[in-house]
């Protein structure tokens, strides 16, 4: 599976949920159990490297812009929640959080934000095809700190300053 398939396969499924991040994980099971295994963990493998690569300082602030507080949970849900998001949304994100800003048409923190069930669908798929845990995907751990320089997630007026854009649209 190429980056441009997996890309082709967590929009379509996000679209048919019309936004539910639930409902997501659910469509995203269904479409991945119509795969081999192979692709299965194929898929996986993009997902989890694009996990790893949204661990970063950066994006943890506008994470905890966008949820008024990111707790370590919270903020691997939002990973996961990002990467449902798709291409240009992630990738935008990782470029510069503050994109976010431009990027979301509107951002509920009950609802979005909250993706942790798609971080799941690929085990649970590959699981449903062959009966087994998946095995190592053999791509590197997250690191044990994210990437780039240290935000206070608690001070809110750092934040705001930090995040001018983010913060003036869904801040506070």
């Amino acid at each position: 599976m190429d980056e441009t398939e997996f890309w082709e396969i967590v929009d379509s499924t996000r679209a048919a949920a019309g936004g539910d991040p639930e409902d997501h994980a659910d469509l995203l099971v269904e479409r991945l159990v119509r795969l081999d295994p192979d692709s299965v963990l194929d898929f996986a493998r993009h997902f989890e490297s694009r996990y790893n690569r949204a661990y970063t300082w950066e994006l943890w602030g506008a994470a905890a812009v966008l949820l008024n507080g990111a707790s370590d949970d919270a903020f691997d849900f939002f990973r996961c929640w990002l990467i449902g998001q798709g291409r240009e949304v992630f990738e935008g994100a990782v470029h510069d959080p503050e994109h976010l800003a431009e990027l979301l048409d509107d951002f509920d923190e009950e609802i979005d934000g909250d993706g942790e069930e798609l971080g799941y669908a690929a085990d649970e798929a590959y699981e449903q095809l062959t009966g087994a845990q998946p095995p190592d995907l053999g791509i590197p751990e997250q690191p044990a700190e994210p990437e780039g320089t240290v935000l206070d997630l608690e001070d809110e007026a750092a934040l705001a300053e930090h995040f001018p854009r983010l913060w003036e649209r869904f801040g506070g």
